[in-house]
């Protein structure tokens, strides 16, 4: 009996939750970086929200590196938004290119993400900052 292979399914509701959540960072990232297409930050807090309340659930899973993949993308452009916010109120030209900088970086993150979720793949540890 301690040898024997139990099969676990695999829980479709996470995969199905992360897409939300990965559609919701899309809307917001298309919108950070095409002109005139600002999506709502409402958009953006739910889907971190999402992330947050589904982490515990895809422990020990290889969905759980999609939810800290998308929070820590969302922290880390957070914080880059903050840090150079600055830039806007002395040059302008260079707080655009700054924000744009971010707004690219955070679209390519969430793509790549989009991308390994479809082949029902983790992100690697080394992909994982």
């Amino acid at each position: 009996m301690a040898n024997d292979i139990v099969n676990v399914e695999p829980d479709d509701s996470l995969k199905t939750w992360g897409w939300i959540s990965y559609i919701l960072h899309l809307i917001v990232a298309i919108g950070a970086v095409l002109p005139g297409a600002q999506a709502s930050v409402a958009l953006l807090l739910l889907a971190l929200l999402i992330d947050f309340i589904k982490r515990d659930d895809a422990a020990g899973t290889w969905q759980a590196t999609h939810f800290s993949w998308r929070i820590r993308s969302v922290l880390w452009a957070g914080l880059l938004y903050i840090l150079t916010s600055w830039l806007w109120l002395l040059f302008l030209v260079p707080g655009w290119i700054a924000w744009s900088l971010i707004s690219l970086w955070f679209l390519y993150r969430i793509v790549k993400g989009m991308i390994r979720m479809n082949g029902s793949r983790p992100m690697e540890p080394k992909d994982v900052i």
